[in-house]
């Protein structure tokens, strides 16, 4: 192969910080030969180091899940890609295992919990909301014939398309583009 020092260093860079390569670093020559032979034509053809570093993290990530799959160390689920050693509580408590010691290398993913608003949060809430109330209100007494909160009220409580707004209100689906943008400009001023 014919890459240079500096794109080797790259590679690897690019190899080490993906996510999946912690605890899977035995198999860093297989992650690297794998990158190398998938990139070997884009190595040749990209002059920007920019879009050769775009190229080479999805080139490594993709030849890193290959050799995961390969080495029987990841599989595919309806959610996606999880190594083989992780269970969910599910499939933990299904499992009837005898000897203690199964445990301590099996990692149990936990869900994640809804946690309810403080009263603190929520009146922080309201606050925000009120304030984005006024403004609208107000943005719309100033411009009474953009017909933003017309617009605001069909786009967002009764979520209207923005070609559905423009067939209701009579306007072309680019005007209801710009006016939603306005809109959202001016309430962002508003909170500055």
């Amino acid at each position: 192969m014919e890459f240079t020092q500096e794109k080797i260093d790259l590679i690897e860079r690019i190899i080490r910080s993906d996510r999946k390569f912690a605890n899977n670093e035995d198999l860093y020559d297989d992650f690297f030969n794998e990158t190398c032979k998938r990139s070997l034509n884009i190595v040749k053809t990209i002059t920007s180091d920019a879009t050769l570093e775009a190229y080479l993290k999805k080139i490594a990530t993709t030849s890193i899940l290959n050799v995961l799959k390969d080495s029987g160390r990841l599989r595919r689920t309806k959610d996606g890609y999880i190594p083989t050693k992780e269970l969910s509580i599910d499939q933990a408590r299904n499992e009837s295992v005898t000897n203690s010691n199964v445990y301590a290398n099996t990692k149990i993913i936990y869900e994640p919990v809804d946690i309810k608003d403080t009263p603190e949060d929520t009146l922080l809430k309201k606050e925000i909301l009120q304030h984005v109330i006024n403004s609208l209100e107000k943005i719309n007494n100033e411009n009474p014939d953009k017909k933003y909160l017309q617009i605001f009220k069909l786009r967002y409580d009764n979520g209207m398309t923005q070609k559905e707004i423009a067939q209701d209100l009579d306007l072309s689906q680019s005007e209801v583009s710009k006016r939603l943008f306005k809109l959202m400009e001016k309430i962002k001023q508003a909170f500055n």
